[in-house]
């Protein structure tokens, strides 16, 4: 059999590369690619048995592969390869798409193997990435992705407190008391959530869970003591509007 590894990360795909190897004689060839377009055309002309698939890289995810293949039949089986936590490895789960956790355990990669050669015959992989995407989508309802270091952490949108601008960094503080400092401008996650009617951006600063405010103060100007009992500012020129929004809201 052939296999490509498409992954970003250099040293991640020398460490699966030397696991299977090492491990699964079965597989004879192994190309690799650092992004999904240059993993596409490798693809297309090599024609691989296993396409081991990272999620996260610059410019084009790992579940867009099926855009590139609308009109070609896939003929090869897909083993993703991801650093997500457990809310993302249910919608893997759901879909019957198979998965490796990073860092990748030899048992896990070669039962994946295996049933990815079992399954090249069935020819069912777009069926089960078009229901990976949805399940992913369905996840992204109510669930926020953070890029933390050691991954993506997904967390509810109920278990958010506040986001704090930190520079082109956003502090992201949490019900259960945690901290997380996030790679991402505020104004990404002011985006995100501009159709959730429970977040609200008081200052340029911050963007605040309504949900979790205990009391409005004017000491100081005018203010919001979150649960947490951090003071939020309320910036003069949206004083108006949050004084409605509390009395249309509360």
């Amino acid at each position: 059999m052939k296999a490509i590894i498409v992954d970003d990360e250099k040293r991640a795909r020398r460490i699966l590369h030397t696991l299977i190897v090492e491990e699964c004689s079965e597989i004879e060839t192994i190309f690799e690619a650092e992004n999904l377009l240059d993993g596409v055309t490798i693809i297309k002309k090599e024609q691989p048995d296993i396409v081991f698939l990272d999620i996260e890289m610059p410019n084009h995810s790992g579940l867009q592969i099926l855009e590139f293949f609308k009109t070609e039949a896939i003929n090869f089986q897909i083993i993703f390869t991801t650093a997500y936590g457990h809310y993302a490895i249910e919608a893997f789960k759901l879909s019957a798409v198979d998965y490796l956790l990073k860092p990748i355990d030899v048992a896990e990669m070669k039962v994946a193997i295996a049933k990815a050669s079992t399954y090249l015959k069935e020819n069912s992989i777009k069926e089960k990435l078009q229901n990976l995407e949805r399940n992913f989508q369905q996840l992204a309802l109510n669930k926020i992705a953070l890029e933390v270091p050691k991954g993506i952490r997904f967390v509810s949108h109920e278990d958010i407190l506040f986001f704090e601008a930190d520079g082109v960094y956003t502090k992201v503080y949490l019900q259960n008391g945690k901290t997380e400092l996030i790679c991402k401008t505020l104004k990404h996650f002011t985006e995100q959530l501009s159709n959730k009617p429970l977040f609200y951006k008081p200052h340029r600063s911050f963007l605040i869970n309504l949900k979790y405010m205990n009391e409005v103060t004017k000491k100081d100007g005018l203010q919001v003591i979150m649960s947490n009992n951090k003071s939020i500012p309320i910036a003069r020129d949206r004083k108006d509007e949050f004084m409605d929004l509390i009395n249309r809201v509360f």
